[in-house]
């Protein structure tokens, strides 16, 4: 391969891992009420439940 494509692939897999670390670095946890937690573990349920009788 040419040097130019050694390149664009460093630029390409560099802006990747460059995006990946800065998406990483901005992400903030959701603080969420007892009310909010208990509401989201029943979906949760509900939703592997649905899924086991699917199968």
């Amino acid at each position: 391969m040419p040097w130019y494509a050694w390149l664009i692939l460093l630029v390409a897999i560099g802006s990747i891992a460059g995006g990946l670390m800065m998406l990483r670095d901005t992400a903030k946890k959701v603080p969420l009420t007892e009310d909010q937690l208990k509401k989201v573990h029943e979906r949760n349920a509900v939703a592997d439940a649905q899924d086991a009788r699917d199968r």
